[in-house]
């Protein structure tokens, strides 16, 4: 093992749905962690990869993990090109790390996925995880342009570049992003940047019904208004619309005005900046941090009103308790669901017979261990599956790289 990495040996806090490596292994370097790999290889060992722990409840359940290897050591900010909208980064460091050094500049990742205090930049891309202002700036995948990847045979391989332009041949940033970490860990990843907005103002939507956010959602969407988010919060008590605006002061104003406007008498509306702005988007991100299962349903943003009242109607009849908070202009959101387990199960598989492929998905985010061993938890794939193989096979044969976690249990 490369002498500039820490290992210990695995205890009990180290484990992933019960299971427990035999060793720990930090990696302080992109040589140390090929080495790493080349050892692990070398030895037929099984290798799970981590960063912040965020995400440890995602994905399908782990198979034996012989070696856990962290990214925590690998957190330096490599590179700030701010001339240029760009910086390299380790895959260790956090997103807010990040974020506070790029705003010497008045720069950042336009990023707010949840617990991006403790989410590494690795993991935010190896997941493709994505927050309220997805609607505005896209995800991880849109803001990539470069990586270097460690294979499981200990060969550092480099994609892309360190400026934003068009790069023939096949895309291996976007290729990680998503893939779980199951074809290679991601060592530094390069980014564009945003310059950050001077301005801020939210509109607050309070709607009696999920039925009535139809219109009003629809018609934000048509208008020739810019949000950088747009979020639908809804339970048992309330339905609520976020819409934000962020921007120079004069246009986060009037665009406020117009999207009051464009609700008219559907809803009960007023905005908020500044300290309540911050409290309200602090509030809206507790959805994430609340227990429970959380189920990433995806369909056509006609469609997600729909499909979410459904789930609460169903909810209520199975005695289930029912939130959801998510993208709506973009027809992404995340139900929260608690309650018996079984009954959770029957929920969502009835939920995906209603999502045929091609057409949508009901993926389990994040769930405890008996859920995700009586649901799959990609639901059904569709012919991509057989490419997704292929990829994985080019990548690690043996299957020794974060086994059965990757999309469609790769």
């Amino acid at each position: 093992m490369h002498s500039g990495s820490n290992a210990r040996e695995a205890t009990d806090s180290d484990a992933f749905d019960g299971v427990r490596p035999r060793v720990v292994v930090e990696p302080l370097s992109a040589d140390a962690m090929a080495e790493t790999l080349r050892w692990a290889s070398s030895e037929q060992l099984q290798v799970q990869v981590t960063g912040g722990r965020s995400k440890q409840m995602w994905g399908a359940p782990s198979g034996p993990v012989d070696v856990l290897i962290s990214t925590i050591g690998l957190n330096r900010v490599i590179a700030h090109r701010h001339g240029d909208l760009t910086a390299t980064v380790e895959a260790g460091a956090t997103l807010a790390s990040l974020n506070s050094a790029l705003a010497s500049h008045g720069q950042w990742l336009p990023w707010d996925p949840p617990w991006a205090n403790c989410a590494t930049i690795g993991g935010i891309v190896a997941t493709n995880d994505s927050g309220t202002r997805r609607h505005g700036f896209g995800a991880p995948r849109d803001w990539i342009i470069g990586v270097t990847l460690a294979r499981i045979d200990g060969c550092l391989a480099k994609a892309g570049g360190i400026v934003v332009k068009n790069v023939a041949g096949y895309d291996l940033s976007r290729l990680l992003t998503g893939s779980f970490g199951c074809l290679g860990v991601i060592v530094t990843a390069t980014f564009k940047l945003a310059p950050k907005a001077a301005a801020s103002r939210t509109v607050i939507v309070h709607l009696d019904s999920l039925k009535t956010a139809i219109p009003v959602v629809t018609d934000l969407a048509a208008s020739s208004l810019t949000p950088t988010a747009l979020e639908l919060m809804a339970d048992e008590c309330e339905v609520r619309v976020l819409v934000r605006f962020e921007s120079v002061e004069d246009s986060c104003t009037r665009q406020a005005e117009q999207a009051i406007e464009v609700v008219g008498r559907r809803g009960t509306c007023r905005t908020v900046f500044d300290t309540e702005e911050t409290e309200i988007w602090q509030q809206h991100m507790g959805h994430w941090d609340l227990a429970g299962t959380l189920i990433k349903l995806s369909c056509l943003p006609s469609e997600l009103i729909a499909m979410l009242d459904w789930v609460r109607e169903t909810s209520r009849k199975e005695d289930l308790l029912f939130a959801v908070a998510g993208r709506v202009g973009l027809g992404v959101a995340d139900i929260r669901l608690e309650g018996p387990v079984d009954a959770q199960a029957r929920l969502i598989l009835t939920l995906r017979e209603k999502l045929p492929v091609g057409r949508g998905s009901a993926v389990l985010r994040r769930a405890d261990l008996t859920l995700r061993q009586m649901v799959d938890v990609w639901g059904p794939i569709g012919t991509g599956i057989t490419v997704m193989r292929a990829v994985k096979n080019r990548f690690d044969s043996a299957n020794r790289l974060n086994a059965f976690r990757g999309p469609a249990g790769l």
